[in-house]
Parts: structure tokens; sequence; C-alpha cells
């Protein structure tokens, strides 16, 4: 019978990299002190020796950091304002500090698995959809529940934990009030695919005007960037056409709100000439004039279960090591900028 096969030490990751231990240890615990090509050669070499982060783990987190590292793609953003104070206020009730980190570089994965590997922080919360999460298996090997959680507006990769609002129902829903309303020439101002998969909110409004036996017109679905320069583009584009909807349901608020001011700019009024409904109800859009109605993600409840989730993990209090799916409703909140077509 053969002898059972010892495990890949870091001196075999040494000779494997043509570096010493010393330097395979400074790549795992503090990368930002290698040069990058060192740090590339090594990461290599635990992959091809077989010493896994799992078994690097065992070394070197015996303490945990007690830290969440948290990446969102804008952090000046209104909409992540509510959640980050979500997500610092539950953690530290719970004995953890948070690393805040905008988008990075042209491979934010890497970066974010270097802070994984070198103990700064025991787990990522994302928030951030344009991250490639499936360069991030890697981090912690086939068998072992990622210490990862992402909350953000799009289908996530399915391997991992998330904690998401009901997108395409809730657009369905924003489309059905303004039906209800009388409205029958709807358009979308529609955000940005994060992945392969097509924009939850678009699919969502196809959906509710094929329910409503209503006309999906391409002309009056405008590509945004959930920006308000994208929705003030879309007024652009909107007047310029032959025929205008009565009613857009924009991707997000910013979007709606961009696109009131610059149709107001050119004597097109809202709710008078069209109703606008957006998504997300920051904080602008209650005191904005007109009041925007829009559908209201849980912004605090999105913070605090994505932080209450990856701790559960952490510290191996799931029941399950399936991937943990957390589903959020949105609310209708109706204020001043939908009416009844021709009635503002």
């Amino acid at each position: 019978m053969d002898a059972p096969k010892k495990p890949p030490t870091i001196q075999d990751v040494a000779r494997h990299a043509q570096v010493s231990a010393a330097t395979v240890s400074r790549v795992l615990s503090s990368p930002e002190r290698v040069s990058e090509s060192t740090r590339d050669r090594v990461t290599k070499a635990v992959r091809d020796t077989g010493y896994t982060i799992n078994q690097a783990a065992r070394t070197l987190r015996m303490q945990r950091a007690k830290t969440i590292l948290t990446a969102m793609p804008g952090i000046g953003n209104p909409f992540y304002s509510t959640i980050l104070d979500a997500v610092v206020t539950t953690a530290a009730s719970r004995g953890y500090g948070v690393l805040v980190t905008g988008r990075l570089g042209d491979d934010p994965a890497k970066w974010l698995s270097d802070y994984y590997q070198s103990n700064r922080a025991d787990g990522l919360l994302l928030f951030d959809g344009f991250l490639d999460t499936r360069k991030l298996h890697a981090i912690t090997g086939a068998n072992t529940q990622m210490p990862l959680v992402a909350a953000y507006d799009e289908l996530p990769d399915p391997q991992i934990n998330s904690v998401i609002t009901d997108n395409l129902q809730a657009a369905e829903r924003a489309v059905a009030h303004l039906h209800a309303l009388g409205h029958r020439r709807i358009g979308h101002i529609s955000g940005p695919s994060r992945n392969t998969f097509p924009n939850e909110r678009l699919v969502g409004f196809r959906k509710a005007m094929f329910e409503q036996r209503l006309e999906t017109r391409e002309d009056w679905i405008f590509a945004g960037d959930y920006t308000m320069a994208g929705g003030r583009a879309a007024a652009g584009y909107f007047r310029n056409l032959k025929e205008m909807p009565t009613a857009v349901f924009a991707g997000n608020d910013e979007m709606g709100i961009g696109l009131i001011a610059a149709l107001r700019k050119a004597g097109i009024e809202c709710p008078r000439d069209i109703s606008v409904i957006g998504f997300d109800d920051i904080s602008i859009s209650e005191n904005y004039s007109p009041a925007l109605t829009t559908m209201r993600q849980p912004r605090e409840e999105i913070g605090r279960i994505a932080v209450e989730t990856l701790i559960n993990i952490l510290e191996r209090t799931v029941p399950s090591s399936e991937p943990i799916r957390v589903l959020l409703q949105s609310e209708l909140v109706v204020r001043e900028s939908t009416a009844a077509p021709g009635r503002g």
C-alpha cells in the first residue's frame, strides 16, 4: 500500500516559485510589501503545488482579523449611504470592524483575494455587481464554503451566498401602477447589465407589458447608466421621437430625476405631460419637486441581513453548506410624479 502523500509545505511552494520561504510568507501575510511579479509567481506556485488557501488558513488564521471587507461600486453614491451605515452598525454589534473599498482597477477580484489571503479580512461583502466572482472561487478551494456574500441588483453567481431584492417582480409592480392610472404608452430607461444575463428590471418591464397586453415599443426603451446624466440623455432621446410615451419607468431614481429635470427645461412637465416612476427611493426622491414615485428598496435591511449572513458563515452557525439565498421585497411608494395621463 502506498504511503499517504504528505501535504505540500511552504518550502515546496518556495522551491516551485524559486523564492525563499520568507518571501512566500510575506506574500501570504502582507502582499503589498512584495512586487506584483513575485506575488503572481508565488500565488501560482500555491495553486500548482496544492498548498491551498485552506491549508494556508490553518497556519495563518488561528486568530480571526474580526474584519469584514466591503466592496462598493461608488462609495459616494447616495443609494449606498444607508446600506453602509447598516453594515457598520450591524458588524460592530457582532464585534467586527469594516474595511470599505470602492471599485479598483482592471482586476479588483485579485486585489480582494489578496486581502483575504493575507488575513486582513475574514470575509468579503460585495455590493459591486461588476466584480467577476468566479475568480474568487479559488480563494478557499472547491470543497469549502467561501466567506462571501453578494448583495447587488442583478442575479449573482449561483455558487455564492446572496441577499438581493425582487427586481423583476418590483419592475412588474411599477408598470402595473402606471397601467392602473390609465397609461398605455409606457417607456423604460434601463440600467446596464452587469453579467451575462439581461438587466432584471428590464426583464420585469417587458414581462409586465406583455401581461398587461400593452405594446412594448423598442424605440421607447433607452439604455441608461444609473446616473442623472443618463436620465438627461434619455430626455433628449424621447423628445426627438415623433411620439413620446405618456409614462416612463426609470431603472433607478437618479435617472428618473435627471429625466424630469431635463424635460422641464424643454417645457415638458411631470406629471402634467408625462409620469415618471423610479427605483431605489434615495433620499432626494422624497424631497425633489415633484416628489418621485418609486420602488423602495429596503436598504437598511439589505445591509443588516448581508452582514449577519456573512458573520453567521464565518462563525459556522449556518445549518447548511448550500449557498444562502435571501430575497427581499421592494415597496411601491406613490408620490407626486405619477398621475393619470392628461390629469397632472
